[in-house]
């Protein structure tokens, strides 16, 4: 199962990265999103590799979903997370697919087609980087560390974030606001980064990430979004003690 999600990742990576820089079809712009007609054919795509090897499967993704929604094993894909960066030109953005058996997620693969770093992980068999075991950072003081805080599209969302910047701007060694989750929650798997906190996101964008980071010592938090719709997570190097303020 993880070389199909290995195999669609990479085949959807290598459609943005063959786009990436050129005119897109823009189907919907919002005030802080935008959907491209790449994220629906990547979305595709990877639906086509995964249900020619599993056609029992159930498929839930940003664009839609597809397959038999009453199986068990449910696969979360999101086929660009971070498609404002996509669009914009900026190489940071990445496809996630996750495989998710009743209530537990058993895989996870986050793929950077830009940089060709491929993130991945089955339950119990650890977190690598191309294939390379990885883990994460052991920084415990914030004074010394560097947080990703995540900005969503609604305005309860937005003023949540202002509020986690101010406090722990003063706090940490650097704030970061990169614009895709799931790379953000590879990074605190590899140890690039410390603490990931957000309101406001989708499962699909934090699937796989939750459990490379698991996977590679790290902690998640996640709960049902208290300002709004979604989820908040607080995801940190399991060294780091981090709460919403």
């Amino acid at each position: 199962m993880i070389e199909v999600a290995i195999a669609a990742a990479k085949a959807a990576g290598k459609l943005q990265r063959a786009a990436f820089g050129m005119e897109q079809v823009v189907n919907e712009s919002l005030a802080h999103d935008i959907k491209l007609e790449l994220d629906i054919k990547s979305q595709e795509l990877i639906e086509k590799h995964i249900l020619d090897h599993f056609p029992k499967h159930a498929i839930v993704g940003e664009e839609g979903v597809n397959g038999d929604q009453e199986s068990d094993y449910k696969w979360i894909v999101d086929p660009i997370d971070g498609t404002v960066n996509f669009s914009y030109g900026i190489p940071h953005y990445c496809v996630s697919i996750a495989l998710q058996y009743k209530h537990e997620i058993m895989i996870g693969v986050v793929y950077d087609p830009q940089r060709d770093e491929l993130f991945t992980s089955e339950r119990g068999k650890g977190a690598y980087l191309n294939n390379v075991p990885m883990k994460t950072s052991n920084r415990g003081d914030i004074k010394d560390c560097i947080l990703s805080l995540g900005m969503a599209k609604t305005a309860e969302s937005i003023e949540s974030a202002f509020t986690q910047m101010n406090f722990y701007a003063h706090r940490a060694k650097k704030l970061r606001n990169m614009g895709s989750a799931a790379l953000d929650l590879a990074w605190i798997a590899s140890g690039r980064l410390d603490a990931y906190v957000e309101r406001g996101v989708n499962w699909w964008d934090i699937a796989a990430g939750i459990l490379l980071i698991e996977s590679a010592g790290g902690k998640v938090k996640i709960a049902p979004n208290s300002i709004g719709k979604g989820f908040e997570v607080i995801a940190t190097n399991g060294s780091l003690e981090m709460a919403f303020v």
